[in-house]
């Protein structure tokens, strides 16, 4: 470079004369930051262009890798030559799929469809990703692609690319997880993922997704029944307990209706610790409230929660089937557990309902006390 940062005939021939890849690199990188630092006249611009063109094509990886790497932001990179690198193969051409916004999203969806991917992934980590470029990626990228994808908060995804995604690779926890993490998500999306992902992004999905109280019942009643029941033989994981009742509390969804549904399912943990919150008491008052022999104490703790009448009394015989009945986790207890809690319970109101389980019955229920207050 001459002294005052214009390009210098002996920069142009050094470019072109010498051998070493190196020094080539070298007196690139010097140009184009240059360049970018807008130190050249219209003509010298020109001239250095017409060199970058030419070394688009060297034919070492380091002079081009190089090239790309200073030329990634630069916001008025000819076209041309963003395409060539961006072409090229994967160690020139990842910095200028990452970064460079001179490339279109056609420019970026046929590169998805002709090259490697390694490329895909480049453009899958871009900072903004359209939705036409995402849905690309999730027709044609492999599963290292999606999950990269679904892990770019910058991303723009439809709800058809996220069902796309779910089809293909919804039993991929690499995949699912990610997704699950996005901080928006379509409700239909949240919903299927709950069941296929780990207990505590099972969590995530329904206290931070936007889903209606009687949504997050079935969903989270759903997997604590396969994943969250250990707690009434082991009583592991009471913290996450807690944080899940509290979060679901603050956001409106631990109803009066998910209380009843745990308790017919005998997950006893998640029944008191619930209500404790509700009534701003402790787990062992609640404990020594529902198992008051007078029944007074469940009534003034059903009270306090604002736990709708016609949902108290169901409370208390699934309470006295529960405490007749023996839990012990063994294969096939579970569901002989909860059968048994629904039978009574569906036993004792027969003449009020027809019905065979208990999402029926609590479905009867929650029309019954439409508009009253929840837990």
């Amino acid at each position: 470079m001459s002294e005052n940062g214009s390009l210098s005939p002996a920069d142009v021939e050094r470019l072109l004369s010498d051998r070493s890849a190196e020094a080539r690199a070298e007196t690139v990188e010097k140009i184009a930051s240059s360049l970018t630092e807008r130190q050249f006249s219209a003509a010298e611009r020109k001239e250095a262009e017409a060199i970058f063109r030419v070394l688009a094509t060297d034919a070492e990886v380091l002079v081009r890798k190089s090239l790309s790497e200073t030329l990634k932001e630069l916001p008025d990179l000819p076209h041309d030559i963003a395409v060539s690198l961006a072409s090229d193969i994967a160690d020139v051409a990842t910095p200028m799929l990452t970064f460079s916004d001179v490339l279109s999203d056609e420019d970026l969806m046929e590169i998805v469809s002709s090259q490697s991917e390694s490329h895909q992934a480049a453009i899958a980590s871009r900072p903004i990703v359209s939705e036409a470029v995402s849905d690309k990626l999730a027709e044609s990228g492999s599963e290292e692609v999606v999950a990269t994808l679904m892990g770019n908060e910058g991303a723009q995804i439809s709800d058809k690319t996220f069902e796309k995604v779910l089809d293909q690779y919804g039993d991929s926890e690499k995949v699912n997880a990610p997704m699950a993490q996005r901080s928006a998500l379509p409700i239909t999306v949240a919903e299927r993922l709950v069941s296929l992902v780990s207990e505590k992004l099972q969590q995530h999905l329904v206290t931070h997704h936007d889903m209606s109280p009687e949504t997050a019942t079935d969903l989270i009643l759903a997997s604590r029944e396969k994943s969250m029941i250990g707690l009434l033989k082991e009583g592991a994981s009471s913290d996450d307990l807690v944080r899940l009742i509290d979060q679901l509390y603050e956001n409106g969804r631990l109803t009066s209706t998910i209380v009843l549904r745990a308790l017919c399912m005998g997950d006893i943990d998640f029944f008191e610790t619930a209500l404790a919150k509700g009534a701003g008491i402790s787990v062992s008052n609640v404990h020594i409230l529902i198992n008051d022999k007078g029944g007074n104490g469940l009534d003034q703790l059903c009270k306090k929660c604002r736990i709708p009448d016609g949902l108290v009394e169901m409370i208390r015989v699934a309470i006295e089937v529960v405490n007749e009945l023996e839990y012990d986790g063994d294969p096939g207890d579970r569901a002989r557990f909860r059968d048994q809690v629904i039978s009574r319970v569906l036993t004792h109101f027969q003449d009020r309902f027809d019905a065979g389980n208990v999402d029926y019955l609590i479905s009867k229920i929650s029309k019954t006390d439409a508009g009253k207050d929840a837990a």
